[in-house]
Protein backbone atom coordinates (compact mmCIF):
# COMPACT_ATOMS: atom_id res chain seq x y z
CA UNK A 1 0.00 0.00 0.00
CA UNK A 2 2.68 2.45 0.68
CA UNK A 3 4.35 2.11 -2.77
CA UNK A 4 1.46 2.94 -4.38
CA UNK A 5 0.63 5.84 -2.30
CA UNK A 6 4.02 6.83 -2.78
CA UNK A 7 3.78 6.74 -6.20
CA UNK A 8 0.71 8.75 -6.21
CA UNK A 9 2.53 11.53 -4.40
CA UNK A 10 5.86 11.17 -6.80
CA UNK A 11 3.30 11.41 -9.90
CA UNK A 12 1.75 14.24 -8.53
CA UNK A 13 4.34 16.58 -8.26
CA UNK A 14 5.88 14.82 -11.75
CA UNK A 15 5.33 16.52 -15.11
CA UNK A 16 3.62 13.63 -16.78
CA UNK A 17 4.95 14.92 -20.33
CA UNK A 18 7.95 13.63 -19.01
CA UNK A 19 9.94 10.05 -19.11
CA UNK A 20 10.04 9.91 -15.41
CA UNK A 21 6.42 11.37 -14.98
CA UNK A 22 5.09 8.99 -17.64
CA UNK A 23 6.89 6.05 -15.29
CA UNK A 24 5.04 7.49 -12.22
CA UNK A 25 1.73 7.26 -14.09
CA UNK A 26 2.25 3.46 -15.51
CA UNK A 27 3.63 2.36 -11.88
CA UNK A 28 0.37 3.09 -10.36
CA UNK A 29 -1.38 0.89 -12.39
CA UNK A 30 0.43 -1.45 -12.46
CA UNK A 31 1.27 -1.32 -8.49
CA UNK A 32 -2.38 -1.38 -7.78
CA UNK A 33 -2.46 -4.44 -9.52
CA UNK A 34 -0.31 -6.25 -7.72
CA UNK A 35 -1.55 -4.66 -4.50
CA UNK A 36 -4.99 -6.04 -5.18
CA UNK A 37 -3.94 -9.28 -6.55
CA UNK A 38 -1.81 -10.20 -3.06
CA UNK A 39 -4.26 -8.57 -1.08
CA UNK A 40 -7.35 -9.81 -2.23
CA UNK A 41 -6.64 -12.99 -3.33
CA UNK A 42 -5.19 -13.71 0.22
CA UNK A 43 -8.71 -12.69 1.39
CA UNK A 44 -11.04 -13.69 -1.06
CA UNK A 45 -12.30 -17.16 -2.05
CA UNK A 46 -12.70 -18.80 -5.92
CA UNK A 47 -14.24 -21.69 -6.39
CA UNK A 48 -12.04 -23.98 -8.88
CA UNK A 49 -8.90 -21.89 -8.20
CA UNK A 50 -5.99 -24.55 -7.25
CA UNK A 51 -4.62 -21.61 -5.50
CA UNK A 52 -7.29 -20.42 -3.04
CA UNK A 53 -8.36 -21.55 0.55
CA UNK A 54 -11.13 -23.50 0.92
CA UNK A 55 -14.08 -21.95 2.75
CA UNK A 56 -15.32 -23.80 6.37
CA UNK A 57 -18.64 -25.08 5.88
CA UNK A 58 -21.83 -23.80 4.02
CA UNK A 59 -24.02 -21.47 3.78
CA UNK A 60 -28.06 -22.16 3.78
CA UNK A 61 -29.17 -19.68 0.84
CA UNK A 62 -27.89 -20.55 -2.32
CA UNK A 63 -27.44 -16.62 -3.29
CA UNK A 64 -25.14 -16.48 -0.36
CA UNK A 65 -23.12 -19.46 -1.37
CA UNK A 66 -22.68 -18.21 -4.81
CA UNK A 67 -21.37 -14.81 -3.62
CA UNK A 68 -18.91 -16.74 -1.10
CA UNK A 69 -17.79 -19.26 -4.22
CA UNK A 70 -16.99 -16.45 -6.81
CA UNK A 71 -16.18 -13.31 -4.09
CA UNK A 72 -12.59 -13.13 -5.96
CA UNK A 73 -14.89 -12.78 -9.61
CA UNK A 74 -17.29 -10.50 -7.93
CA UNK A 75 -15.11 -7.64 -6.66
CA UNK A 76 -12.88 -7.74 -9.64
CA UNK A 77 -16.04 -7.16 -11.69
CA UNK A 78 -17.54 -4.36 -9.54
CA UNK A 79 -15.14 -2.73 -8.89
CA UNK A 80 -14.02 -2.75 -12.36
CA UNK A 81 -17.42 -1.51 -13.30
CA UNK A 82 -16.71 1.49 -10.89
CA UNK A 83 -13.10 2.18 -12.54
CA UNK A 84 -14.45 2.02 -16.16
CA UNK A 85 -17.25 4.18 -14.92
CA UNK A 86 -14.97 6.37 -13.34
CA UNK A 87 -12.44 6.24 -16.80
CA UNK A 88 -15.50 7.10 -19.19
CA UNK A 89 -15.81 10.84 -17.09
CA UNK A 90 -12.29 11.43 -17.28
CA UNK A 91 -10.50 13.48 -19.95
CA UNK A 92 -8.09 11.40 -21.69
CA UNK A 93 -5.24 13.49 -22.40
CA UNK A 94 -5.89 14.78 -18.82
CA UNK A 95 -3.47 14.13 -15.89
CA UNK A 96 -5.29 11.04 -14.57
CA UNK A 97 -6.88 9.57 -18.00
CA UNK A 98 -3.95 7.77 -18.98
CA UNK A 99 -3.70 6.63 -15.51
CA UNK A 100 -6.99 5.36 -15.09
CA UNK A 101 -7.08 3.81 -18.29
CA UNK A 102 -4.33 1.60 -17.02
CA UNK A 103 -5.62 0.50 -14.14
CA UNK A 104 -8.99 -0.98 -16.16
CA UNK A 105 -6.62 -2.64 -18.62
CA UNK A 106 -4.60 -4.03 -14.87
CA UNK A 107 -8.37 -4.81 -13.44
CA UNK A 108 -9.19 -6.83 -16.83
CA UNK A 109 -5.69 -8.61 -16.72
CA UNK A 110 -6.02 -9.72 -13.42
CA UNK A 111 -9.74 -10.83 -13.86
CA UNK A 112 -8.40 -12.99 -16.88
CA UNK A 113 -6.16 -14.39 -14.84
CA UNK A 114 -8.29 -15.67 -12.23
CA UNK A 115 -10.65 -17.14 -14.68
CA UNK A 116 -7.83 -18.86 -16.94
CA UNK A 117 -5.88 -20.20 -14.05
CA UNK A 118 -10.22 -21.86 -12.57
CA UNK A 119 -9.76 -23.68 -16.31
CA UNK A 120 -6.09 -23.89 -17.32
CA UNK A 121 -3.71 -25.91 -15.57
CA UNK A 122 -0.03 -26.85 -16.57
CA UNK A 123 0.54 -30.21 -18.09
CA UNK A 124 2.82 -32.33 -15.02
CA UNK A 125 2.19 -29.89 -12.58
CA UNK A 126 1.04 -30.61 -8.58
CA UNK A 127 -2.30 -28.75 -9.61
CA UNK A 128 -2.58 -31.29 -12.85
CA UNK A 129 -1.90 -34.60 -10.69
CA UNK A 130 -4.84 -33.91 -8.38
CA UNK A 131 -7.03 -33.01 -11.20
CA UNK A 132 -6.14 -36.02 -13.16
CA UNK A 133 -8.21 -39.15 -13.93
CA UNK A 134 -12.35 -39.25 -14.20
CA UNK A 135 -12.15 -35.33 -12.84
CA UNK A 136 -10.69 -33.95 -16.21
CA UNK A 137 -13.51 -33.10 -18.54
CA UNK A 138 -13.13 -31.03 -22.01
CA UNK A 139 -9.30 -31.77 -21.78
CA UNK A 140 -7.46 -30.95 -24.84
CA UNK A 141 -5.29 -34.13 -24.76
CA UNK A 142 -3.44 -32.79 -27.86
CA UNK A 143 -3.52 -29.28 -28.14
CA UNK A 144 -0.92 -28.42 -31.35
CA UNK A 145 -1.35 -24.81 -33.12
CA UNK A 146 -2.91 -24.93 -36.15
CA UNK A 147 -3.43 -28.39 -35.91
CA UNK A 148 0.24 -29.29 -36.59
CA UNK A 149 1.25 -32.79 -36.65
CA UNK A 150 4.24 -32.34 -34.91
CA UNK A 151 4.04 -33.91 -31.42
CA UNK A 152 7.40 -31.22 -30.40
CA UNK A 153 4.23 -28.32 -30.83
CA UNK A 154 1.99 -29.51 -28.50
CA UNK A 155 1.32 -27.21 -25.73
CA UNK A 156 1.92 -27.68 -22.04
CA UNK A 157 -1.45 -26.50 -20.83
CA UNK A 158 -4.80 -28.41 -20.54
CA UNK A 159 -7.65 -26.97 -20.27
CA UNK A 160 -10.18 -28.53 -17.77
Amino acid sequence: MGVVVLLILLYCRSNPATHIGSFFGNAIADWTGVLVTVVMTKHLYEKGSTESKQPKGKVRSAATEFQREHSLTLFLVVTGIAWVVAFRAMNLSGRWGQVVGNIVSEWTQILGLVLMTKRLIEVGSKHADRRSGNQLYGTLHSARPYGSPNPACELPMRWV
